[in-house]
């Protein structure tokens, strides 16, 4: 048997209803050379008689069993067992299609710059009871270069992980997925990024991401949203501290409690937060632990502030964008979204 190009890695738990689904989109891909490493995280139901029932007619599968410990602790396991120069991740749930393999590794080997691979994912779900969702999806599926990428990484993970191919070395270079109370692939790009790691995306949808009312971003209070405003703060805190001036000021653009609590955050990360923008009058005039609350019109000009978009909402966002960008500002050089 040749030698795999890919490592398909993919944890399991409690996966009999969707497995033999997912298992079988792998088993279909246009590039032959892969083997898939399921790593069967303690499963109670029928996963296991699946994964031996699929492994006894194909031999690229190798299943590795461990107790039950989580997903981190089945990726880790899996990681270590991929013997291919490429990971690409895949969770029980979700389907790829045809060509996602030969698109992403095709893309990979190509461009030797680039890390990551990711791609457009189709959202399986419904879009109008699951509409935040849905739009998640949507924004994902926006950022394509490596540039957008990059500069929407404070917002939210601008990548799908189960969408996503990577080289294997870099799990050695910078580390692999690690434990804690944050979403452990958000982590993982943010630090990737910051060592300098470039993702892409090849501009085709290839997995159908199926919203699965027992997924882990739903119950598991790692991907709470306050989770993933801490686990970026120290990068985004990092990122201020080596790009931007400390003559100029910081100001974020969001005034409501929510928002100044989550960029408080940053605070504890030694970046000095000098004010506060909003539109409602209100707030303008106002000042909040000392740090005044200016119009969007009293903005002062880029050469004395960068300003962190901390606004949530999409219309909201490009609302900011729109105006900073009108009045000079250069996104990534004078401002930032983060939220």
């Amino acid at each position: 048997m040749r030698a795999p190009e890919v490592s398909v890695l993919m944890p399991l738990f409690n996966a009999a209803a969707t497995a033999g689904r997912a298992i079988e989109s792998i088993r279909l891909q246009s590039l032959r050379q892969w083997e898939l490493i399921a790593v069967d995280d303690g499963s109670t139901d029928r996963t296991p008689e699946t994964l031996r029932r699929i492994g006894a007619r194909e031999p690229r599968l190798r299943v590795v069993t461990i107790p039950h410990g989580g997903i981190v602790a089945a990726l880790k396991a899996g990681l270590a067992e991929a013997r291919a120069p490429l990971v690409a991740r895949m969770d029980a749930d979700d389907e790829a299609h045809s060509d996602r393999l030969a698109a992403q590794a095709g893309l990979l080997r190509q461009r030797p710059e680039l890390g990551i691979a990711g791609c457009l994912v189709e959202f399986g779900g419904d879009r109008q009871r699951q509409a935040g969702y849905a739009r998640h999806v949507d924004w994902i599926n926006s950022l394509l270069s490596p540039e957008d990428i990059a500069l929407n990484r404070f917002v939210e993970s601008p990548l799908a992980h189960p969408s996503v191919m990577f080289r294997r070395p870099l799990a050695r270079l910078h580390g692999g997925y690690r434990h804690g109370e944050f979403p452990e692939d958000y982590e993982l790009w943010l630090r990737w990024m910051e060592a300098g790691v470039v993702a892409a995306k090849v501009p085709q949808v290839l997995l159908t991401w199926n919203d699965a009312p027992n997924r882990l971003s739903r119950i598991d209070p790692r991907y709470d949203p306050e989770a993933f405003y801490r686990c970026k703060a120290g990068f985004l805190a990092r990122w201020l501290q080596r790009q931007v001036d400390s003559r100029r000021r910081i100001l974020v653009w969001g005034a409501g409690r929510p928002t100044r609590r989550r960029a408080e955050l940053l605070t504890g990360h030694g970046v000095q937060i000098c004010g506060y923008i909003d539109i409602d009058p209100r707030k303008i005039g106002r000042e909040f632990a000392g740090r005044p609350v200016l119009s969007p019109q009293r903005v002062p000009a880029p050469s004395a502030c960068f300003v962190l978009g901390y606004v949530a909402k999409l219309q909201a966002r490009e609302l900011v964008r729109a105006h900073l960008t009108g009045r000079g500002f250069v996104e990534g050089r004078d401002f930032l979204m983060a939220a």
